[in-house]
């Protein structure tokens, strides 16, 4: 990839983590990176942010909703509470959301489901979910 290309896809991925993840998250994500992980976080910004996030086939909520449904499934429930309070930001709803980890339980199980309900509540509870689709 041409350097000016790196550059310029590295600054959209982070416009979309911005947008996604809000500033408060990803500055400290920043702060926190060390030259063990420069790389890794270089690679989630663009092949998750700019090449993922910012492709035109689904909007934010519908990939919000996608990220909630397979994190739940596969038990990362760290990053689904990041997920799961990015939601607002996208226009993924509360409901809407109840309404995937419903299918997370047929289709992953109940244990999942139930762990990602907890971390639903306890979003809620801080309140950092909005049954508004709150785009602060």
């Amino acid at each position: 990839m041409h350097p000016e290309a790196a550059g310029e896809r590295y600054e959209r991925g982070m416009r979309v983590r911005r947008a996604v993840l809000g500033d408060d998250h990803v500055d400290a994500a920043v702060a926190r990176t060390t030259e063990v992980d420069r790389a890794f976080q270089d690679y989630i910004v663009g092949a998750a942010w700019a090449d993922v996030w910012d492709r035109p086939g689904l909007d934010r909520a519908s990939r919000s909703l996608v990220t909630i449904a397979l994190l739940a499934a596969l038990g990362h429930e760290h990053e689904l509470e990041m997920h799961l309070r990015a939601a607002r930001r996208t226009g993924a709803d509360v409901g809407r959301i109840g309404e995937v980890l419903l299918h997370v339980a047929l289709y992953a199980g109940v244990p999942a489901a139930n762990t990602a309900f907890g971390a639903l509540r306890r979003v809620i509870e801080d309140g950092d979910a909005s049954e508004q689709g709150d785009r602060s």
